[in-house]
């Protein structure tokens, strides 16, 4: 070969090596840059929600303490035993996760997968028997201040010093309210009813003359926790039968109403 084609050679091998690097280092940025505005993050799934452990009835129902209160152990040998805590087959037909309250057999339903519930004995009152429909969860309060409504101040004066304007009564063992309440809402309207605790486990299972739908404080306690926020809630006298609503969406008012500029947690989903 001649000198002349060995250096043509030469350069055009050289030519094309470089121009291969070149086109790889290329590809190389090219993988690197996007064109546009870049891809929105990626959110992180939401917590796996875990149901707390059932246990035991001494367990259950036994003292406890709870955000520096102190709950006396309730006599359950003293009550009739249907209205313990317990798994039932479910009666409702609801999806799971949705809280049925029956207020012919006084109990409150968390219906579960699998066809089970666990079922609350609870006592009603006034505002718990002339109101049914279907609601959400959509404020939740532990040891929750109670302001009772001003119709109910001028029937008892005596509760004036826990009226709107004397701030109301603080949460602890004497409060109406117990250790939790939920605060039911339909169409993002207060309803004004409750399922909220009470020290009077003699009156569970019964029909009493004041409040929404009360649990022993321990029951609302479990309850509380078992309840993600937007729960759905249906009140019935069957839960056999389609639910009736009835005609006014809104309850007797056993307190004031949920404070003005608190943070809602939501429509149902």
């Amino acid at each position: 070969m001649l000198k002349t084609e060995i250096d043509l050679y030469r350069l055009s091998r050289r030519g094309f090596l470089n121009a291969a690097a070149l086109g790889a280092a290329s590809v190389a940025v090219s993988a690197c840059t996007t064109t546009g505005s870049a891809p929105p993050p990626v959110e992180p799934p939401p917590p796996t929600y875990e149901e707390p452990p059932l246990g035991d009835y001494a367990t259950m129902y036994g003292p406890m303490t709870d955000s520096g209160f102190d709950l006396p152990a309730i006599p359950i040998k003293k009550m009739d035993q249907q209205f313990l805590r317990q798994i039932v087959p479910d009666p409702t037909g609801q999806r799971p996760g949705t809280i049925v309250v029956d207020t012919t057999n006084h109990f409150l339903y968390l219906v579960r997968e699998g066809g089970q519930a666990i079922r609350y004995g609870v006592g009603l009152g006034r505002a718990g028997f002339e109101w049914a429909g279907d609601a959400v969860v959509q404020w939740k309060q532990k040891w929750p201040k109670w302001t009772p409504p001003d119709e109910m101040v001028a029937r008892q004066p005596e509760l004036e010093q826990y009226s709107a304007k004397n701030g109301g009564m603080p949460g602890g063992l004497k409060n109406p309210l117990g250790a939790r309440a939920h605060y039911l809402f339909h169409d993002n309207v207060d309803t004004l009813y409750r399922l909220h605790g009470s020290p009077e486990w003699n009156s569970i299972g019964k029909s009493v003359s004041s409040g929404c739908v009360r649990l022993m404080n321990q029951d609302v306690i479990d309850l509380y926790d078992r309840v993600p926020p937007k729960t759905p809630v249906i009140v019935t006298s069957d839960v056999s039968q389609p639910m009736v609503a009835s005609a006014n969406r809104t309850a007797i008012p056993i307190d004031g109403g949920v404070p003005d500029g608190s943070v809602l947690l939501g429509p149902a989903q």
